[in-house]
């Protein structure tokens, strides 16, 4: 094994009913004066809110509700939550629902304890918090994993600009998940929510990294993709099959504590492509990230095979014994199980509007402006397995820009 820190803090509370420990877990947190944040109204009409305030109330806890998230939190909202906070004294911050509401929840613990900056100015390394109220989470859909990350990304929608901010003070204090909760969810967030979580795992397993140095790290990442690919084509077919649910819950926390990537430089370079897709057409995480992963695999897999060959043997079964030809059916593979859940492979895929009006394939202009914002103007590059410049960005969003690759 390489030499690695790892960090996961966060208490998990599992199983049915759980919801009903809430405010028993946010008092044992320190919790007296809450601000519970959620997005839209599906919390609402289940009876989920209602519940997890009934167990506040229930442990004397003074509650005040913040919804209306944004999916792809915005930040301006995050930072109206941070001014809802200060005027009601909060000293805890509660997280109902998924990614984007667990997100906004953090950001605005991080802001509300470092009421002298901004947002932008934290997101913008302006300003470095050192402190953040507690956060707590109840998870309604397996996908980001933010319950247990170290991550909170944000849209600033002035700048159009998506990005995260990596910080053990964003690790929320408890998650408390129940796969029921997840039986609702429309079939495109659940969807979504499946890439999501094989799209943190593998952006950690494709690294420089010295694969026979990091044998265990690796298995866990290999056993994570196996089962929700498994549990993710059960869950199409019966979303109320709490097994396969509770199997890519878990899985989705998995993926994103940091345990699938010990001892390996962080990658995430899909992650960042799909990004500048989000904010700049507002498309949902998940579709951002399937519809560039091809794109991407096939450009760098050269400066890796015997990676991408593993992966293929040991996630997909292919018997191909030459490395690259193993390495080429592992990512078409992986392409054709993203399409099995009507998920996009490809940019023309999402019919994303350019900027004369047309859908589908987007004009030279479009991708350049992408590969742009992606590079911050060429002046960075992204990746730790292949460093990738503006030309290389733009070469990828080419690639992925093409109906048949």
């Amino acid at each position: 094994m390489q030499k690695f820190v790892q960090y996961a803090p966060t208490e998990i509370v599992f199983g049915q009913d759980a919801q009903s420990d809430t405010g028993k877990k946010v008092k044992k947190w320190g919790g007296s004066r809450v601000l519970i944040v959620f997005g839209g109204g599906s919390v609402v009409r289940s009876g989920l809110l209602k519940q997890v305030e009934d167990t506040l109330i229930e442990e004397g806890i003074v509650y005040e509700e913040f919804g209306g998230v944004h999916p792809n939190p915005l930040m301006g909202y995050a930072q109206k939550g941070v001014e809802e906070a200060l005027a009601f004294d909060a000293d805890f911050i509660l997280a109902v629902g998924g990614g984007s509401a667990i997100d906004t929840a953090k950001a605005i613990a991080i802001g509300t304890a470092n009421s002298n900056a901004t947002l932008e100015e934290i997101w913008e390394k302006q300003f470095i918090p050192k402190k953040s109220l507690p956060v707590g989470v109840v998870l309604t859909i397996a996908a980001a994993g933010s319950e247990t990350s170290d991550s909170c990304v944000l849209t600033n929608e002035k700048t159009k600009k998506k990005g995260g901010l990596g910080t053990d003070l964003n690790r929320p204090k408890f998650a408390i998940m129940n796969p029921e909760l997840t039986y609702t969810l429309p079939k495109y967030q659940l969807t979504c929510g499946i890439v999501d979580i094989m799209m943190h795992t593998l952006d950690r397993y494709f690294t420089p990294a010295d694969i026979e140095k990091n044998q265990m790290t690796d298995r866990i990442a290999e056993e994570v993709l196996q089962t929700v690919i498994e549990n993710g084509q059960k869950a199409l077919k019966d979303q109320t099959d709490y097994d396969c649910m509770s199997e890519l819950m878990w899985c989705g926390s998995l993926s994103h504590n940091g345990l699938t990537g010990l001892g390996k430089p962080r990658e995430f370079a899909v992650h960042k492509l799909g990004h500048v897709l989000s904010a700049t057409f507002d498309v949902a995480h998940g579709a951002s990230l399937s519809a560039m992963w091809g794109a991407w695999a096939r450009y760098v897999m050269m400066s890796k095979p015997d990676c991408f060959a593993q992966y293929a043997r040991k996630v997909w079964d292919v018997e191909e014994k030459d490395d690259i030809d193993a390495a080429l059916q592992g990512i078409e593979r992986t392409v054709a199980y993203f399409a099995s859940l009507g998920m996009p492979v490809n940019i023309p895929d999402m019919e994303l509007p350019d900027q004369q009006g047309k859908v589908g394939v987007l004009s030279d202009e479009a991708l350049e402006a992408l590969a742009d914002q992606a590079t911050l103007g060429d002046t960075i590059k992204i990746s730790t397995l292949q460093p990738l410049d503006k030309k290389d960005v733009l070469a990828i969003y080419k690639m992925a820009n093409k109906k048949e690759q």
